[in-house]
């Protein structure tokens, strides 16, 4: 299996299209009242920006009239330094109103794109999923949400805004004082940015690297902690230990140069600025030396380069993270772009089930063009019948299964329901009429209830108790201290594999399908459990068409039919009397398992005897 691996290449071009792809989340068409909410954060932004501007004018006049000859007219600059102090907080409560009334907007958007993405993934196919790790896709979500939240308030509210502030000053130092005081401004403003662009662009690539280690870390960590039995079975915890701690060291040398890289960037970005400032405050002095320029706009020039700086530093240290959330973002949507190698047909209608007839028609399979698995296999599981298909492993078994979920769609031949292709109908139509229990029973960390009703989520409590108790767990739950509500850890780890194998059962009688399918559905069971589960299922599954996957032979020996495979063809086919007394692979199959149970048996009971003969202690 491969890691998650995305292609984080981006380029101007690529920032622009992911915005554009983020835009119809803002702007929903059918939404009014979230499109009114960004008009009205927008409208505040403005108001914010202007009254930010006029700050530091409200300011030069009030330093104006307290330098005036006749000072004792305080009533002006007092009326002024309140205005002052006024629109100052105005300028604040503006900001903060425009986040408050776009909040809902961005985490509807975050909530949209995720749930969007959410959706999208399990809609793609199973061989997506098997040939990606879990743990890389989820980081790439959760990173390409976050980049969501980052982009609309630094970039919507705080860098573009900036951008604006700049020229609005620039073009009022112009007009109040002299254009050197602009060209300075605007100089000052475009170094600083050529300077950013230029390290930042190098420093994505070292970024890049941190977050391919960063998978790989994450992407080991999960899939040791999901196979924590195994791990301890081998005793390999040091070994997943060096694993980790390989993906850790990649990634701390590459935070390392990241981190360098940054300070290299923050120290030039401080030099520009500091630059700027001093020529600008030499120029106002030289105007107020020369009497050209008041006390006043001396003050005002200052305000204004304080005012410029305080965001304009803000906007060199998120520059990075910027162009990160971009590159998350756009790496977020091209999941969301990745095509679904299993979709419905256009005008696929829904699967009406009647009687449950099963018909495999010379299918054709195989995961690799090097390996074929199926070589045209035709069968017939007809309504209301039980037919089994039993075979080696490797023999395709599973690969069946798979093939009539439309997990994979074959590269030859069809597979009809009731003579309807399953090609052409809808694929939640043609899950919903199956019930399988797998030979994996893997469980949701969540309690015993959830994982039973989640065969039919919407099923009242009785029903679940019923399936339950046809699946024979019933009791055993009712005697755990939290009964149904039990939560059975990481994929059922609390639960052994008999009891996970129950649930599993239970799950599927609840969901009431048409069609059965029992992929090695008792293989984690002991013999007497084995034997009563047996008989439940051929209750629930009396009259309904059942195709039994098994590798113990004991276990379909009732089947109507029995097929077996051997390297993706159909050896045999026939009744268990049919088949013995053809003394060929199934006989031979047979023979070795019964065997091999006679020779447990005999243990047992020479293990029972040896028990019974030893002396009891008597200290």
């Amino acid at each position: 299996m491969r890691p998650t691996t995305i292609d984080s290449s981006t380029s101007s071009d690529g920032h622009w299209k992911t915005l554009r792809q983020l835009l119809p989340y803002l702007w929903q068409a059918d939404s009014r009242g979230l499109k009114l909410r960004v008009v009205m954060a927008l409208s505040l932004l403005v108001a914010a920006k202007l009254t930010n501007i006029y700050v530091p004018l409200i300011l030069r006049n009030a330093v104006d009239s307290l330098s005036a000859p006749d000072a004792s007219l305080i009533v002006a600059p007092v009326g002024l330094l309140l205005a002052y102090g006024g629109a100052r907080v105005g300028a604040l409560a503006f900001g903060e109103l425009r986040d408050a009334l776009f909040a809902r907007v961005a985490q509807n958007a975050i909530r949209q794109v995720a749930l969007k993405t959410f959706r999208h993934l399990h809609a793609l196919s199973l061989r997506f999923h098997l040939e990606r790790q879990t743990g890389g896709l989820t980081r790439a979500i959760d990173r390409g949400v976050k980049g969501i939240e980052f982009l609309l308030f630094f970039v919507l509210f705080n860098v573009l805004p900036t951008l604006l502030e700049v020229g609005l000053v620039a073009g009022l130092l112009w007009w109040l004082l002299d254009w050197r005081f602009a060209a300075v401004t605007l100089l000052t403003i475009v170094g600083y940015v050529v300077l950013t662009f230029k390290i930042t662009e190098w420093r994505i690539g070292l970024r890049r690297a941190m977050n391919d280690a960063d998978n790989v870390a994450n992407t080991r960590a999960v899939d040791s902690l999901l196979n924590y039995e195994t791990v301890k079975y081998f005793g390999n915890e040091e070994h997943e230990a060096r694993r980790f701690d390989k993906g850790l060291l990649a990634y701390e040398k590459a935070a390392i140069r990241s981190r360098t890289s940054l300070s290299l960037l923050n120290v030039g970005q401080s030099l520009i600025i500091s630059l700027g400032i001093t020529v600008m405050m030499i120029l106002a002095a030289v105007g107020v030396a020369d009497g050209s320029l008041s006390l006043g706009d001396f003050v005002m020039v200052n305000a204004y380069l304080l005012q410029l700086a305080m965001p304009l530093n803000f906007l060199g240290t998120v520059y990075r993270e910027i162009k990160q959330s971009l590159v998350d973002l756009e790496m977020l949507f091209r999941l969301g772009a990745e095509e679904a190698e299993i979709k419905d047909r256009p005008g696929a209608e829904e699967l009406v089930v009647q009687g449950g007839t099963v018909v495999f028609e010379d299918v054709r399979f195989n995961y690799d063009q090097r390996r074929k698995v199926l070589k045209g296999i035709s069968f017939t599981v007809p309504a209301g019948k039980r037919t089994a298909i039993v075979g080696p492993s490797g023999a395709g078994k599973s690969t069946i299964s798979r093939l009539l979920f439309r997990f994979y769609e074959p590269d030859s031949g069809r597979i009809l329901i009731d003579g309807q292709d399953i090609g052409t109908v809808t694929q939640s139509s043609l899950r919903a009429a199956i019930g399988i229990v797998p030979q994996d029973t893997v469980l949701f960390n969540d309690t015993i209830y959830y994982n039973i009703s989640y065969g039919r989520p919407n099923a009242p409590s009785e029903d679940v108790e019923e399936a339950a108790k046809l699946a024979r767990i019933h009791d055993f739950v009712s005697q755990l201290p939290d009964g149904y509500d039990t939560a059975v850890g990481e994929r059922g780890l609390k639960l052994s594999g008999g009891e996970k194998q129950r649930v599993a059962i239970a799950r599927a009688l609840l969901k009431r399908p048409a069609i059965f399918l029992f992929d090695e559905a008792t293989s984690s069971l002991d013999t007497a459990t084995e034997r009563d589960i047996q008989r439940s299922l051929s209750d629930v599954s009396r009259d309904r068409t059942t195709l039994v996957i098994a590798h113990r032979l004991s276990t379909v020996i009732d089947a109507d039919e029995i097929i077996v495979l051997r390297d993706g063809e159909i050896a045999e086919r026939g009744r268990h009397a049919e088949l013995l007394s053809q003394r060929g692979v199934y006989a031979e199959m047979w023979a070795r398992q019964q065997s091999g149970e006679e020779e447990d048996r005999g243990l047992s009971i020479r293990k029972a005897s040896e028990m019974m003969a030893k002396p009891e202690s008597t200290g």
